[in-house]
């Protein structure tokens, strides 16, 4: 089955912009949690210290968490839009 690309192209870009908006509340409301949530997901660490085991775990369980709310909205998402 081949997907509708205007479909598939609304749903990413809908999925995408609600990340964007509870991140930015994040920053804004808790930028303390927001920062450390953040910074294990894509590594933020002291270089020179490494990075460190229970972090790492931390944010590998936190992108495999995201990764599947946002296909699952996205799968949702997609299979409600108008566009024919």
């Amino acid at each position: 089955m081949e997907l509708n690309k205007s479909k598939f192209s609304l749903a990413a870009a809908e999925v995408m912009g609600a990340w964007y908006v509870v991140c930015a509340l994040l920053v804004a409301l808790v930028p303390g949690l927001a920062l450390q949530l953040f910074s294990w997901m894509v590594h933020l660490v002291n270089l020179e210290a490494g990075i460190s085991f229970p972090e790492a775990i931390y944010g590998f369980f936190e992108v495999i968490i995201l990764t599947y709310i946002s296909a699952y909205v996205f799968a949702w998402l997609h299979n409600r839009a108008i566009i024919k």
